[in-house]
């Protein structure tokens, strides 16, 4: 997708593991010590077993062979506990790294603007927030301390063969160009190939969110084979990505099989021939064969938990890339002259692009006044959103400025912004927690008196009071449900508490019964007195109330003033009038 998240290169992420690495020196030493006071308990045993098969050929006593079998049985069982402790110091280690990871990308997603998200998609988010975070924690919790244990299992098993002689680790060189040729063979090839199978992921999950939100439009517009072929050429692109990472897999692990079986042939061959010329023992040639038979599994898990890598290594340069993109452009060179009390928002000359060379607005000027309603209405697809989201500060325009009180929006800190425009539009969600809780999420420091309040201004504090446990049931998913009309409640009271000097309303009754809807704009009306109201409405009742009206058609303002006005001057918005109102 070309307006896709970026994506960090290796190095950013090779980078921001050496990072996690310095943060976490204690708990990354403990798991290492330990895994590796494991290990080395392990390799006692072959040895004993080696001295002991040497003894035997020799003619000890019985007593020598049970107090080597009891010696063997101990360090068998201090290897099983110190295993227990280290894949418990390994787990406390991933469960804080990922904690620490997934706050930062959360804290990250948060700063993005918002105009950079929607230009995105959401299915470029939502795969990185759910299925890279989950491919990651795989890694984190799993490969990477298998890796670290696997790795270090090795160096210890190599370091006691060359204890045990020096030749007899030369048949395990035999596996070095099998693995090392087709390690990189591989490594070349999988991390483009896991990309691409993520983005493919987010294609389809693209796709399918915006079929399923648009279903009535799609059905309207008569391209549900349109749809349908979308979704099942994202099906063919994953299928082909995820077909290249599976032929890359099944070449990879015959070849690594092969490998690392080669040293356990080698030895008893080699051993054998080394026996025979004097150059070597039975004991050593038996315990030499015990540990590279021990090789097996730690390069196995090895070789297994790196593919577990590329996917994760893949899923963490996707979130990463989030903390590549630019943040909120307020945030990069703030305006921090204060705003005064009339909070005088301004549209001049504004253009604005989705597409370059495609503009969807064409020099509009809107000045609202200080304390006025402002509806803004005309045919879908005009431009009204568009604009409704520049006056909010979601969007910068192309060329023109908006300002408040002479302050472009865009150089305005994102937190102060807000408490002087917001937006509510038609999509809301309600978050876990209380009720309580998703009113209150706008200032934190707001009391009771002051929620119900709120609640009570959108006409939502009867049924509010009415659940469960009144203002303190459990919203959101996994509690008890709200049907779309109380969450759009829910966000207008989230709007009154915030009281910013500007509201920008996005056809935010939509979903409410019209009766009802007009009842709600009226009570809001009253509680927002003194407030810039910025009303975009298909319900022409909303247009009725406001002090003014913008009519807006092809990216342009073709009428603005009082309701009365332009119904007199007989105009587009007369004709509207007349059409809804029969």
């Amino acid at each position: 997708m070309s307006n896709a998240l970026p994506v960090a290169d290796a190095q950013q992420v090779r980078r921001y593991a050496r990072e996690l690495a310095r943060r976490h020196p204690r708990g990354l030493a403990a798991a290492l010590g330990l895994h590796a006071l494991a290990a080395a308990a392990g390799l006692v045993a072959p040895r004993l077993l080696g001295d002991l098969v040497e003894g035997i050929s020799r003619g000890v006593g019985a007593v020598t062979v049970d107090r080597v079998a009891l010696a063997i049985a101990g360090f068998v069982v201090a290897q099983s506990v110190l295993v227990r402790f280290a894949h418990l110091a390994s787990a406390r280690l991933g469960e804080r790294v990922l904690a620490e990871l997934r706050e930062e990308f959360v804290d990250r997603v948060l700063a993005l603007p918002l105009s950079t998200v929607e230009r995105a998609g959401t299915g470029d988010l939502l795969t990185r927030t759910s299925r890279d975070v989950a491919a990651l924690s795989r890694t984190v919790r799993f490969a990477a301390p298998e890796t670290l244990i696997s790795a270090l299992t090795v160096l210890l098993i190599l370091g006691a063969l060359v204890l045990t002689g020096p030749l007899l680790v030369l048949p395990c060189l035999l596996a070095v160009p099998v693995l090392v040729v087709g390690t990189r063979w591989y490594l070349r090839r999988a991390p483009e190939g896991y990309l691409r199978e993520n983005a493919a992921y987010s294609d389809i999950t693209d796709g399918i969110s915006e079929t399923v939100e648009g279903a009535r439009t799609t059905e309207a517009l008569r391209q549900a084979a349109r749809r349908r072929a979308r979704g099942d050429a994202d099906i063919r692109r994953s299928y082909a990505a995820e077909s290249y990472t599976l032929k890359l897999r099944t070449v990879f692990f015959p070849v690594a099989e092969i490998g690392y079986l080669l040293p356990v042939a080698g030895t008893l061959l080699l051993g054998g021939w080394f026996y025979l010329k004097g150059w070597a023992n039975l004991g050593q040639v038996t315990a030499a064969t015990l540990y590279a038979q021990q090789l097996v599994d730690p390069v196995d898990r090895l070789l297994s938990w790196l593919d577990e890598f590329q996917v994760g290594g893949a899923s963490l340069a996707r979130l990463l890339g989030v903390r590549a993109e630019p943040a909120d452009a307020p945030a990069a060179r703030p305006d921090r002259r204060p705003v005064t009390d009339d909070g005088r928002l301004a549209a001049h000359d504004v253009r604005y692009a989705y597409r370059a060379g495609h503009d969807v607005l064409h020099g509009v000027t809107l000045v609202p006044r200080p304390g006025e309603k402002l509806a803004m209405v005309g045919p879908s697809g005009a431009g009204k959103s568009t604009l409704g989201r520049l006056l909010a500060g979601v969007h910068a325009p192309r060329a023109g400025t908006v300002t408040v009180d002479g302050r472009p929006l865009s150089r305005l800190p994102l937190a102060e912004l807000r408490t002087h425009v917001a937006l509510v539009s038609q999509e809301h969600h309600v978050f876990i927690g209380t009720l309580a809780d998703n009113v209150a999420m706008v200032r934190p420091d707001a009391g009771p008196a002051e929620v119900r309040a709120a609640l009570a201004a959108v006409d939502a504090l009867d049924w509010a009071e009415a659940l469960p446990d009144g203002l303190d049931t459990r919203v959101g998913a996994g509690g008890h449900p709200l049907p779309p009309a109380q969450a759009q409640q829910l966000a207008l009271a989230r709007l009154v508490l915030a009281d910013p000097h500007t509201l920008v309303l996005d056809e935010a009754t939509s979903l409410i019964d019209p009766r009802a809807a007009r009842a709600l704009e009226r009570s809001l009306a009253a509680v927002l007195q003194g407030r810039t109201v910025i009303a975009i409405a298909h319900r022409l009742f909303s247009a009725h109330d406001a002090d003014r009206v913008a009519v807006v058609e092809d990216g342009r303002i073709t009428e603005l003033g009082p309701h009365d006005e332009l119904v007199a001057a007989g105009g587009s918005y007369a004709a509207l009038w007349r059409s809804w109102h029969g």
